[in-house]
Parts: C-alpha cells; structure tokens; sequence
C-alpha cells in the first residue's frame, strides 16, 4: 500500500512540475503557449502523464521481481 501511495505522489508530483515550468517558461519568454499551440499542448500532457504513470507502474510491479 505504501508503495502505491508514493507511486501516486511522486507521478502528481512530476506532473506538477511539468505545469509550473512550463508556466515559468511561457512567463519568462512572454510566449503562449497554448495560443500558439492550442490543443496540441493539452494532447502532449495528456500524453506525458500517460507515459510516464504507465512506465512507472511497471518499474514499480516489477522492482520486487527484480531485486530477488
């Protein structure tokens, strides 16, 4: 179960930093991006989430496999 709930905290957390620098990004070079991108900046984030929760959910059910 804890193992779970840090896979969860540490996926949100990632994302979370996904958000906020690209924010930073699009603050400090005064572009929009999702005015210049539009739907394909929700599709990459959607995208990465997807990716990155399924890879890690695999690293996580298999890492007691692998470590015996």
């Amino acid at each position: 179960m804890k193992r779970i709930f840090l896979f969860l905290v540490t996926n949100i957390a990632v994302l979370l930093s996904l958000v906020v620098v690209s924010q930073l990004i699009c603050a400090f070079f005064g572009a929009d991006l999702e005015k210049q991108l539009g739907a394909e900046y929700a599709d990459l984030l959607i995208f990465a989430v997807v990716y990155g929760f399924v890879g890690s959910i695999i690293s996580l059910l298999l890492s007691k496999q692998m470590a015996k």
